[in-house]
Parts: structure tokens; sequence; C-alpha cells
């Protein structure tokens, strides 16, 4: 029998919002241990890339671990390690599971689902978005958003979470990832479409608005 809950837990890191089902689990963390710590929590000893130096772009990278760590643990899995595709798409060491994953720090979120591909992305509400819609955005997103800051930020987010869904990097935002337009809610779902291939993909997404940022994924 199907279960689910919305819980926030004590954990290494404030853990805001957490969604689990027998089959998928979401979860939004926020960074407050230390990178020592982050390491301790995980699960897994992971070597972090060479090339990531920036505290902040450390803390991510084990943070997000750490969660993935979590919320395998209530799908009773057992977290050994994240591999990447030629199109740097992440997966699961040793389970079919399909994963996505995102940080703006000082959050980080991940999603698992054990049958469909998923995405998910979080992103601040910033103003260098709105110089980028007419490049990112149909016309008629264009139209829909306007000068709206947090509409403009959930049309971004909604695409980059579709384009996780696709799972490859050849598409153009304006004009293979498609967002209907909405209104806009503290909470709310959205249409998209994955044109590729010559096929037409329908995407369903949620979307949540926060203080200062807000989260897209597939549903």
């Amino acid at each position: 029998m199907a279960f689910s809950k919305i819980a926030k837990e004590y954990t290494i890191m404030p853990q805001l919002e957490n969604e689990i089902t027998q089959t998928r689990a979401w979860g939004l963390w926020k960074i407050e241990a230390s990178e020592e710590d982050l390491k301790l929590s995980g699960g897994f000893a992971e070597t972090i890339p060479a090339e990531i130096v920036h505290p902040e772009k450390r803390a991510e990278f084990f943070a997000v671990r750490a969660l993935l760590h979590n919320l395998l643990q209530q799908l009773n899995l057992t977290y050994q390690g994240l591999t990447k595709d030629t199109f740097g798409k992440p997966s699961l060491r040793n389970y079919p599971h399909q994963v996505s994953l995102s940080h703006s720090y000082p959050y980080v979120t991940a999603i698992v689902d054990e049958h469909k591909p998923v995405g998910i992305d979080l992103e601040h509400f910033k103003p260098k978005l709105l110089r980028i819609a007419q490049r990112m955005f149909s016309q008629t997103e264009q139209a829909d958003a306007g000068d709206n800051l947090i509409k403009n930020c959930i049309y971004w987010s909604a695409k980059e979470a579709m384009i996780k869904v696709y799972g490859k990097k050849d598409l153009v935002f304006a004009e293979h990832l498609l967002i209907e337009p909405f209104v806009l809610k503290q909470k709310g779902n959205l249409s998209g479409r994955i044109i590729a291939n010559q096929k037409e993909t329908i995407v369903s997404l949620k979307y949540t608005q926060y203080t200062d940022f807000v989260i897209v994924c597939s549903v």
C-alpha cells in the first residue's frame, strides 16, 4: 500500500521539507554543517573533483550526496555513489532508479524515482533572469512572464527541470522546451513540452515558491 508524508526532521542539516512514497523520494535541505560533518553524513566516501575548490561549491557537492543518502534510506536503499554519463546526467550506482539534483547555496534538493526519468531545479530569484528571457523563452512565454521576476524564474527553472528529464543538452530552450502560460500561485502545476527528434513529449511539473527561491520538479 502506497504511503506519503511531508515531514520536518532533525538531521545534520535542517531538512526543510520532504515527500516520500514507496517509489519516489524528494527532499530539500539547507546547508548549515561543516564540510567534514557533511562528508561523514553522506554514508559513502566520495572523492570530490579537483576543480571544485570554492568552499560553497564543495559544501554543495557533499550536502546533496548526504541528502541522497537520507532519501535512499527512506526507500530502504543504501547510497553507493553517483555516476554521470557523457551528457552529465547523474545515475545512482548499482540501482536502476532515476535521480535528479540541484543546488544553489545554501540549499540543495534531490529527487529519486524508481520508474521514470525525473528533473528538478532550484533557482534563486535573480534579476539577471529578466535579461536572458528574450533568448531563452518563446514569444508566448515572454508575453506571459513580462517583467515579473518570479514568473521568469519559474519558466527558467521549469525548462532546466525538463532538460534534465530529457537527459541530453542538444535542445534550444526557446524552441524545444516549452511551458504553457500559467496563473502564478505559491504552489502550482505546469504543463511542458519537449520537442526533439520529430517527437513531442508532454511533461507535467509542479513548482513551489519559497522566500527567495523556487523549486520546479517533474511529477
